[in-house]
């Protein structure tokens, strides 16, 4: 199959995922193309697409994708049409709100092409008590007709949707992120020289300043404070800085800038995400592959990575709960062991990119049909 994947902001864990699909797709013997807004990409997007093994056969291509909705979406998606017309494209995949919208409109207007799309929380993030969500989750509903297929990457993803748009009239399937055999690699703890790490972006939503309010009263059994190293970037950058400065912990908290997942993982003894709000976030996946022990929050599809272990989620939020988790976790780290141990087997056996790969691929044959 010609495959198309249409996404606007070639960043984080969304850009992740389409590559990884698409590297993988190629191997299989289809031919891919990605589009996407150049002026929504990062210095890591040029990097990442080169270090694909099965490089998209059908090019790298941009299209000006504003991110609120007007007049220029109709050039996008004539634009998106024209190129899938030229590259004989069988499946359009839309992936997030935006890439959803055009690569569907685009589709709506070819005869031979199929429409796949995958929110990725995208318009979900918008409210409907305000204008612009009431507008956009409005058109969600009518595109819902013209999808051929809807993929959603937890069954978190899949309730909320519905809760907020409404049935889905297509068919839709609830197929998992997933990581390469090479992710499962565990990562001794022996070269650890932080207590805990925090790996993401730097904003409100991923709740850091909820983990430094619980790194301050937290301590091993012999009275020795807490350590934290923050690897990621983002808009409220400044405001933690402060935050680590006001709560006294500039001896305590190392900010690493953005680092691969993995280089951070092997500097703490445990990964701690104090998410506010999440979908299926890949750093979850990452440490649980890696054997880290983790903290985290029941947000999102965080619990369908847990799995057996999802007794220990925290709600989001409480600084106590988390320091409570914090403290328990340096004074026993045996039983955190443990618990990461379980977890393992549990996503080594659901999150692979060979899983995960499958199942899209099953899901793009049914919506030729």
């Amino acid at each position: 199959m010609n495959l198309m994947m249409v996404l606007r902001s070639a960043v984080g864990g969304l850009f992740r995922h389409v590559t990884d699909l698409g590297n993988e797709l190629e191997k299989r013997g289809h031919r891919v193309a990605l589009v996407f807004d150049r002026k929504n990409s990062d210095r890591q997007t040029r990097a990442r697409i080169g270090a694909m093994t099965n490089p998209p056969s059908l090019g790298v291509h941009h299209v000006a994708m504003a991110r609120l909705l007007g007049t220029s979406d109709l050039s996008a998606a004539l634009k998106i049409r024209s190129l899938a017309r030229k590259l004989q494209i069988d499946i359009i995949h839309g992936h997030g709100a935006k890439g959803g919208f055009n690569g569907r409109i685009a589709a709506m207007m070819m005869t031979e092409t199929a429409a796949v799309y995958t929110p990725h929380g995208g318009v979900l993030h918008y409210s409907a008590g305000r204008p612009a969500g009431k507008i956009l989750h409005g058109i969600e509903r009518l595109l819902i007709g013209r999808t051929d297929a809807m993929i959603f990457e937890s069954a978190f993803a899949k309730t909320s949707f519905e809760n907020q748009i409404g049935r889905i009239s297509c068919p839709a399937k609830i197929i998992h992120n997933g990581l390469l055999p090479e992710e499962f690699r565990e990562i001794s703890p022996n070269r650890a020289s932080h207590d805990f790490a925090f790996v993401g972006e730097i904003r409100h939503l991923k709740g850091i300043h909820i983990l430094l309010q619980a790194l301050v009263e937290t301590r091993g059994t012999e009275g020795n404070e807490a350590s934290l190293i923050i690897a990621g970037g983002g808009p409220d950058e400044e405001r933690i800085v402060r935050q680590i400065d006001e709560l006294g912990l500039g001896e305590r908290v190392k900010m690493a800038g953005v680092k691969p997942a993995r280089q951070i993982f092997e500097q703490a003894r445990t990964v701690v995400v104090p998410s506010l709000a999440e979908s299926l976030p890949y750093v979850v996946l990452e440490a649980a592959a890696a054997k880290k022990p983790l903290i985290a929050t029941r947000v999102g599809g965080i619990a369908e990575i847990f799995g057996p272990t999802a007794p220990s989620l925290l709600p989001a939020g409480d600084a106590k709960a988390l320091q409570g988790a914090m403290q328990a976790n340096m004074r026993h780290p045996e039983k955190a062991m443990d618990e990461a141990k379980i977890r393992l087997e549990w996503v080594k056996e659901r999150f692979s990119v060979e899983k995960m790969v499958n199942d899209i691929e099953s899901t793009y044959q049914e919506a030729r049909t």
